[in-house]
């Protein structure tokens, strides 16, 4: 399975990305495109048709392409849309990260013959969803069926979706959420000007960044947030992001009468910049695969208190704190949080782009070359 990999010709990945929605998961796969040898590799990206979102004009300049699918919950159009798409473009490798999903595009690109086929996994299932839940369950019998290789972004994800013998027997990749750590350190008139216009000068803010959905808990963090009103008048709660439960946390807060504490700013395409607008970050996850947003706020030198949900190795320096989601221990603990000063260590380098794009480029060469 030999490639000429050149500049001419570099190797083209299909990446499999679901729905467009400025997620985490996408963010991961752009930090690894825009830092990838791109004379010896490139990405091609396969999206739905009902994403939220637009391809961003930055990668797209730099050689990747975006091929719209029908929304995979109409699933004959979408299989029969990609097949074309994999026999014209004739891959090597197919990378999905569509989790317990990933079945159905790794079955296309097995009937169109594609050599390297991986399954992705960056979440794990809550426990309290139970339609979604016994669906992952379902399709985690069939998550190897057409996989030649696994990927995981940590243990805990490898683990449920691939098991315990394959994990111990080192047949499960983890591809670290890597990010380029210059992103994170913002010029402090940028911030202040920033804290200006969303009148934050001088307040006590914690920040929440992340989809407005089940698994990021937004209602558990209103209600510490309420709590933390009654010690901190001066507080204040800025949430970035947005997600199908957007109006139902919209009328939480004005039916817990936050109005005017609670501060909705959207999807953002620089995240970094309101890491440093906030004293302590809050990631009440009921379930994780990892959480790109508590590495990122200690990249930013941000403490954060997280839910026990989030696994060890998104710990990498000295500013989290893990707590079950006990109302009157976040109150407390979000507030000690507040002047902490956080100290990266040695852990931190295994999200460093650089280092972690060249593991995967070496890992794609090697495998063409088989």
């Amino acid at each position: 399975m030999r490639e000429n990999i050149d500049e001419k010709n570099p190797i083209r990945v299909a990446q499999i990305m679901g729905k467009l929605w400025a997620g985490g998961v996408e963010m991961v796969v752009y930090n690894y495109y825009r830092a990838i040898d791109k004379s010896k590799i490139q990405f091609d990206f396969y999206y739905d048709a009902d994403s939220t979102v637009e391809p961003p004009q930055e990668l797209i300049d730099m050689g990747a392409r975006f091929y719209k699918l029908p929304p995979y919950q109409k699933l004959p159009q979408y299989i029969k849309e990609l097949r074309i798409y994999l026999k014209k473009n004739q891959y090597s490798i197919v990378h999905s990260h569509l989790n317990t999903l990933s079945v159905f595009p790794l079955f296309a690109a097995w009937t169109c013959h594609i050599p390297v086929r991986i399954a992705h996994n960056h979440s794990v299932p809550s426990g309290k969803e139970v339609a979604r839940d016994s669906l992952k369950y379902i399709l985690r019998v069939f998550s190897r069926v057409f996989s030649t290789d696994y990927f995981a972004c940590s243990e805990k994800a490898g683990r449920w979706l691939f098991g315990n013998k394959n994990y111990d027997t080192n047949k499960v990749t983890i591809m670290k959420n890597a990010t380029d750590f210059e992103r994170f350190k913002i010029n402090i008139d940028d911030v202040k000007k920033a804290k200006e216009q969303l009148g934050l000068n001088g307040k006590f803010v914690v920040g929440c960044i992340g989809r407005f959905t089940f698994a990021k808990n937004h209602e558990f963090l209103l209600k510490v947030f309420k709590k933390i009103l009654e010690v901190r008048s001066d507080s204040r709660l800025l949430l970035v992001g947005d997600g199908e439960l957007n109006q139902q946390i919209h009328d939480s807060v004005k039916n817990k009468d936050l109005e005017k504490e609670v501060i909705f700013v959207g999807k953002v395409t620089n995240p970094e910049l309101y890491y440093h607008m906030v004293n302590v970050v809050a990631v009440p996850s009921v379930f994780e695969g990892l959480s790109l947003t508590t590495i990122e706020s200690q990249l930013s030198g941000i403490p954060v208190v997280a839910s026990t949900a989030v696994p060890s190795e998104a710990i990498i320096s000295d500013g989290v704190v893990r707590l079950n989601l006990e109302e009157s221990d976040w109150v407390n603990t979000i507030l000690l949080m507040e002047n902490k000063q956080v100290v990266l260590d040695e852990r931190s380098m295994d999200y460093e782009i650089h280092s972690a794009v060249k593991k995967l480029e070496d890992w794609i060469e090697e495998k063409v070359n088989e």
